[in-house]
């Protein structure tokens, strides 16, 4: 039986070095470029030619875009519109990346915590800067829930503050444990299909129910990830 974090392993496809700095083409890298093309087609295809009665492709990318625009209007209310183009790039990359995962012999990149890391800084970086553009040193009021009392401010503002820096750090510990995990588990019960030949139609069972519910946990993450990302910018907009 293969070890089950072989799968995790980073390649180098194309080596490349720049004043000693590493930046090769990784097949992380190589999978990255294939969740931007498989978005690409899938919503310019989807919308390249647009029916009033839409066929199941339009309908699909219709749908999605209208699950996270419908996600940002419910967590950041009109003020959070111009956010829409960031957000729903953000959760098409991380959902086709976790479904390209998926597929067998595949690279899940988003099970690296330096990619999910990646993200959530990015998301964290950019909603603190909101903050910060619409508020200046207003944005500080966040670590002072409305209500406290002044002389428990000096034990709640330093929790408010590690919470709030807190922020990319399990968000993207989230995404990355989870998608680990599950890849993980999945390859040990494969192996022992395998490894049990005829008898393995038990484990074969298994390994069925357990690719259905990775699946879903694969939608669930992207969803988890970005509806997180929505209430961080939910609170550089609105404050408390």
């Amino acid at each position: 039986m293969s070890e089950p974090l072989h799968q995790f392993e980073i390649h180098r496809l194309l080596p490349l070095h720049i004043d000693g700095i590493d930046v090769s083409f990784t097949n992380s890298s190589f999978f990255m470029v294939m969740a931007v093309v498989a978005t690409t087609v899938f919503l310019v295809g989807g919308v390249l030619r647009p029916k009033i009665v839409p066929n199941r492709w339009q309908a699909m990318t219709e749908m999605t875009y209208g699950f996270v625009a419908e996600l940002l209007d419910e967590t950041m209310g009109f003020k959070g519109k111009k956010y829409l183009p960031f957000i729903f790039t953000l959760f098409m990359f991380i959902l086709m990346g976790n479904l390209i995962g998926m597929v067998p012999y595949n690279f899940t990149f988003t099970s690296h915590i330096i990619v999910t890391f990646g993200l959530a800084m990015i998301a964290f970086g950019m909603a603190t800067l909101i903050g910060f553009i619409r508020h200046g040193f207003h944005y500080f009021s966040l670590f002072v829930p409305k209500g406290a009392p002044v002389y428990m401010l000096p034990i709640i503002v330093p929790i408010e503050i590690l919470s709030y820096l807190s922020r990319p750090i399990s968000l993207s510990v989230r995404l990355f444990a989870n998608m680990m995990a599950g890849h993980t588990m999945l390859k040990v019960f494969a192996g022992f299909t395998v490894a049990l030949g005829i008898f393995g139609i038990a484990p074969l069972a298994v390994n069925v129910l357990l690719t259905a519910f990775e699946i879903l946990v694969a939608i669930l993450q992207a969803y988890v990830f970005t509806i997180l990302t929505c209430i961080y910018f939910r609170d550089s907009i609105h404050l408390h």
